[in-house]
């Protein structure tokens, strides 16, 4: 007989405006179980951890835990339940001691508050549950990143929880430090927690888990062992095996270009961020970027772009080595960047669509010459008809158009400053089959005429639609690519699960 499932959650729907997150997912965990919650970035992981933890409210489904329903309102009554979520960032104060960061809110105490003593005893216990050999009389700050994090941990279990979500926790430690912490969760799995773990890491996710469950588009798509469902199993239930027509058709690339090098990549790379990437970008070339979320697609183009600071490798342009590169020479250098993010980093909501198309126009002249109110609603006018973006007015505010017409005017906003490398950050994310068909189109003219992109883009069929040459990264690091146009997609899934075709 089946272990009992120790928290399970039947037909979760969660409703937001214009949209359904979650479309009647079931998800369960047992007593000593590590059970991964897989899916790119949309799918529905954070909003099913947000309910299943207290913060939000399910708008159907039913929630049991060890059997009786259960619905908690508030994160604090998930905790009384025994549901605890570690999350990414160790959401502690560095300033306090590990004892005082443990116990913060977290026992009945005396009147005048915990003693000293006590606090110090409470603490000592917790981390012993993990078998950490720590001061707690020290400092937060004086540990590791890695400590930090086994110390949330130790937080959490400190008042024995049943359930413990881990989410994305060791996506800021080195190898090492990763298998530290895999360890206490080791230790905690023996000690009969069920376990709930999000990394966007295969590797790890196969180092650590007994069962898998992946959701894509808001549905639970597949659930199985992870020795069952293996890496490769796992990246075509991410992406959508469904949406690429065949495992052995020979991608078709468009044809690519011999021209002149635009930018050069040699070995370049960030600490914790991405490593090893080679890339050499010809004019009318398109670089598509293909890999899972956090297999350091976003982290290759800030790179390219100047946003972040290499800590290995050589960029060159044109044949020059560029020295110390940054945002300023980049746009100087005739690059453009539209970020994946759009609402929080792209646009400026307030603003309206002329004002966010001139933007890098202007930034590309100095403070001392403005463009004109005429030159403004002339770039304006021209690129709001050439991409056809739906507007009655465009002084309107850019927050009131849709997702698909504010990424139109993000595109605007760089082509008109006539760009030799525009780099695009998930360009079709969270708009309408419509407008990615534009987008789509958009980006086979700009090829035509001689301009160079690099894309990142989860979707691998609308990749294979558009790109010259597929670079292929995994788990932040540069694994492949290729200009042959022979390439099958299975050996490009291959290469995103397990780094070898």
């Amino acid at each position: 007989m089946a272990d009992p499932d120790l928290l399970t959650l039947r037909g979760i729907v969660k409703r937001f405006p214009g949209m359904v997150a979650l479309d009647h997912v079931d998800f369960s965990v047992k007593a000593g179980e590590v059970h991964a919650l897989m899916g790119e970035n949309g799918a529905g992981k954070s909003t099913l951890i947000k309910i299943m933890t207290g913060a939000l409210a399910l708008d159907e489904g039913e929630i049991l835990l060890e059997g009786a329903t259960v619905q908690p309102r508030t994160t604090f009554e998930a905790a009384q339940l025994g549901i605890r979520p570690v999350y990414q960032e160790v959401n502690l104060a560095p300033n306090l001691s590990v004892a005082e960061n443990i116990c913060l809110g977290q026992f009945n105490h005396r009147r005048l508050g915990l003693g000293w003593k006590q606090m110090v005893s409470q603490a000592e216990e917790a981390v012993a549950k993990l078998s950490l050999q720590i001061d707690v009389r020290r400092p937060l700050s004086d540990y590791s990143v890695a400590l930090q994090q086994m110390i949330a941990i130790a937080r959490a279990v400190a008042v024995t929880p049943k359930v413990l979500v881990l989410d994305e926790p060791t996506s800021s430690l080195d190898a090492g430090e990763v298998e530290q912490v895999f360890a206490v969760v080791r230790h905690l799995r023996n000690q009969g927690l069920g376990i709930i773990f999000v990394s966007h890491f295969i590797d790890q996710v196969f180092a650590i888990s007994d069962r898998i469950t992946v959701l894509r588009n808001g549905k639970m798509v597949a659930v199985d062992t992870a020795q069952a469902m293996g890496p490769q199993g796992l990246v075509r239930h991410m992406i959508g095996r469904g949406e690429i027509e065949s495992p052995t058709r020979t991608v078709q690339h468009k044809a690519p270009t011999d021209g002149p090098t635009v930018l050069a990549a040699e070995g370049i790379g960030r600490r914790s961020a991405v490593h090893g990437v080679s890339l050499n970008i010809q004019q009318g070339d398109v670089v598509g970027l293909a890999g899972l979320l956090g297999s350091g697609r976003t982290e290759t183009l800030r790179l390219l772009f100047g946003a972040d600071k290499r800590d290995t490798g050589q960029l060159s342009i044109h044949g020059q080595p560029t020295g110390r590169w940054t945002v300023k020479k980049s746009i100087r250098s005739g690059f453009g960047f539209c970020t994946e993010d759009r609402k929080v980093s792209g646009i400026i909501p307030e603003l309206s669509v002329r004002e966010n198309i001139i933007l890098a126009l202007q930034a590309r002249r100095n403070v001392f010459a403005p463009l004109s109110a005429s030159k403004q609603r002339e770039v304006a006018d021209r690129m709001v008809a050439a991409l056809r973006v739906a507007t009655t007015d465009i002084d309107k505010p850019i927050q009131f158009l849709s997702g698909g017409n504010q990424q139109k005017c993000l595109l605007a906003r760089w082509l008109v400053t006539e760009p030799k490398l525009l780099l695009l950050d998930e360009p079709t994310r969270g708009i309408d089959i419509g407008a990615k068909q534009e987008i789509l189109e958009l980006i086979n003219d700009l090829r035509e005429k001689g301009m160079s992109l690099v894309i990142a883009d989860s979707e691998l069929a609308e990749l294979l639609r558009v790109a010259t040459e597929i670079a292929v990264l995994r788990d932040r690091e540069f694994v492949a690519s290729d200009r042959s146009g022979q390439l099958k997609e299975e050996a490009i899934m291959a290469l995103m699960a397990e780094g070898t075709a």
